[in-house]
């Protein structure tokens, strides 16, 4: 059953106050928020692809890796969000490796308007305010991650 769930990595990136960045999607106008995320690519392990993904969401990795997950996280995307995404006819949903990241930049080197952008916008959310603004089927998978790394706020 895990190969109908694609593999991709999670970051949660903490400033200084360890509110938590997040994103709202362009291709989804619900209003949600997000943290970064994306798949692994065939030739990646998934510290490599989080390196990589952050870059092309954030357009930065002015960060310190913290703290890996010990698990992987599966969730199910609804079906009518998998038609529109370019792998949805072939998965059910995702498998997620998550890190923690201390962001060392300022908030100046982070942007969104990258080649391929994902987020029309960004801010730091702080983490008690995370699931509730979270899309319905992500929001297990946040309350987890908060869950794991609950020493961390």
């Amino acid at each position: 059953m895990l190969d109908k769930y694609r593999k991709c990595v999670g970051m949660m990136i903490l400033n200084n106050n360890n509110d938590i960045l997040v994103g709202r999607r362009l291709d989804h106008p619900s209003g949600y928020w997000q943290m970064p995320q994306g798949g692994i690519d065939d030739n990646e392990n998934p510290e490599e692809a989080v390196w990589r993904e952050m870059m092309e969401e954030i357009g930065t990795n002015k960060a310190k890796l913290y703290k890996t997950s010990n698990q992987w996280i599966n969730y199910e995307i609804p079906k009518e969000t998998l038609e529109h995404l370019p792998w949805g006819k072939i998965y059910i949903g995702q498998t997620q490796k998550w890190f923690i990241f201390k962001f060392l930049g300022k908030d100046k080197d982070i942007n969104v308007e990258t080649q391929n952008p994902e987020f029309s916008e960004w801010k730091w959310m702080n983490c008690n305010d995370l699931v509730k603004n979270a899309v319905p089927f992500k929001k297990n998978i946040y309350q987890k991650i908060l869950n794991e790394f609950t020493e961390l706020f």
